[in-house]
């Protein structure tokens, strides 16, 4: 895998995240007590001995650059290689804003040409999983193939009016490709990961681009598929996947890591998830705490009950306030007497005294980052 470069793109469309989404990429999003939806990605390919990883950055992108910093945390801070941030710039043919994904590569077609790697594993980053990437590159290695996609046959990745879709034959060879179709008709789901040559990479790119297209996928892929013959083996992956594409589905997903099974597919011993590192003292349980059930990150000081729930670093549960269901990031406070059920808290959020927030599970209540209740 010293052979193969990873590109993240993280410009995906984030209006369906609401508040979730308002300050930061999707990519940014803080997840599972301490880590961020990216930590899984670059961790991946850092297990899998990929050594020269690109973050392409679209909008709200700073967080996202504070929380990656010079990759210490994921060995990528050497001499050579490394993490590389890529954010948008401006020139004549670049307004600033990536139309799609297509656009975002060839506006950092310089990082591709001075990288040493023969091959490109080019990720989105809204999808959560912890796999190992070596699997990917056998199966190109195996030869008869341009292009080796990731997809999965698990039924609950699949959306209407949302996703790729593969028609994969008995040889593994993709077919035809459904993009965002109102009612998928193949079981495949692609999870946007696709591993290519950085040759054939860069002409697909420069060739797309000189046809006005925007969509690595929609635009490019799709159409060399169908209509000119372009090889491209898939590779079912049989692990947990979640993806990041509603406020359910990351409630959902926060939720799911309480059970132990989950974790052990998403944490395995032998494939770390690394993160940024922020020490804090131990959490602490008052006299009055009661905790069934729940994830509890360092710095937090709990008084009250707490039910079923992620609380993230710093954050404080008052005497006699009750939460129920909830994911409450960093440093939020909630004050005494106060009830809480199917509730999002983002950062520095506070709930006042004796205040009541009770949503539906299928649809839960968002608090903004800063906002007071």
């Amino acid at each position: 895998m010293k052979d193969v470069m990873g590109i993240i793109y993280t410009g995906e469309k984030d209006s369906f995240l609401r508040e979730l989404t308002l300050l930061r990429a999707i990519a940014a999003l803080p997840v599972a007590g301490r880590y961020r939806v990216i930590d899984f990605l670059v961790s991946d390919m850092v297990n899998s001995g990929i050594r020269n990883v690109g973050v392409i950055m679209q909008k709200n992108y700073h967080s996202l650059m504070d929380h990656l910093g010079s990759g210490k945390e994921w060995d990528l801070h050497g001499k050579n290689d490394g993490l590389y941030i890529l954010p948008p710039f401006l020139t004549r043919e670049n307004v600033g804003v990536y139309t799609g994904s297509l656009d975002a590569l060839h506006s950092n077609m310089s990082y591709l040409r001075r990288s040493r790697q023969e091959y490109v594993l080019f990720c989105n980053s809204l999808i959560v999983y912890n796999a190992n990437f070596n699997a990917i590159m056998d199966v190109y290695a195996q030869g008869d193939c341009d292009a080796v996609m990731m997809y999965t046959k698990d039924p609950g990745m699949q959306r209407p009016e949302y996703g790729s879709y593969l028609d994969v034959d008995k040889d593994g060879m993709i077919r035809d490709v459904e993009i965002d179709p109102t009612k998928p008709r193949y079981e495949n789901t692609s999870m946007d990961a696709i591993l290519i040559s950085k040759s054939l990479l860069m002409e697909l790119v420069d060739r797309g681009v000189a046809h006005g297209y925007h969509d690595l996928m929609r635009d490019v892929i799709q159409r060399m598929i169908r209509d000119a013959g372009l090889k491209v083996k898939g590779y079912e992956y049989k692990d947990l996947c979640y993806r990041m594409d509603s406020v359910q589905g990351y409630f959902n997903f926060n939720l799911d890591t309480l059970n132990i099974d989950v974790r052990h597919h998403l944490f395995p011993e032998d494939r770390p998830v690394y993160t940024k590192v922020r020490d804090e003292l131990p959490a602490r349980y008052l006299d009055d705490a009661k905790v069934v059930n729940s994830m509890v990150a360092d710095g937090c000081i709990i008084d009250g009950t707490l039910e079923h729930s992620v609380l993230f670093r710093g954050v404080h549960i008052a005497k006699g306030a009750t939460v129920k269901n909830c994911i409450i990031m960093q440093d939020s406070h909630v004050e005494e007497g106060a009830y809480l059920e199917n509730c999002i808290l983002d950062k520095q959020a506070r709930v006042k005294r004796d205040g009541r927030l009770i949503g539906p599970k299928a649809y839960p209540i968002v608090i903004s980052k800063n906002m007071v209740i």
